[in-house]
């Protein structure tokens, strides 16, 4: 799910030529409100998963490990 998520970040959000792992700090790249907006939608349409505004924190968004461990306890809470 990580390589998923950084194939979203790098491909349609991030205009970074850094090189971004699971951990990398995705604000210190680049991810900004606007780019959380966006990726809560990716997340929507990749993963099949709502994203509720009581989600919405900067710990929950810091890296890619912390959205997919989000994304997982969101379904696991789905089924």
């Amino acid at each position: 799910m990580e390589n998923k998520l950084l194939a979203v970040l790098r491909d349609e959000l991030l205009d970074s030529d850094e090189p971004l792992s699971a951990e990398s700090d995705l604000f210190e790249a680049g991810l900004d409100s606007m780019g959380i907006m966006q990726l809560i939608l990716a997340i929507e349409e990749h993963f099949d998963t709502v994203i509720d505004p009581s989600d919405l924190s900067r710990d929950n968004f810091a890296t890619a490990t912390r959205i997919a461990n989000l994304i997982r306890s969101k379904q696991s809470t789905a089924d």
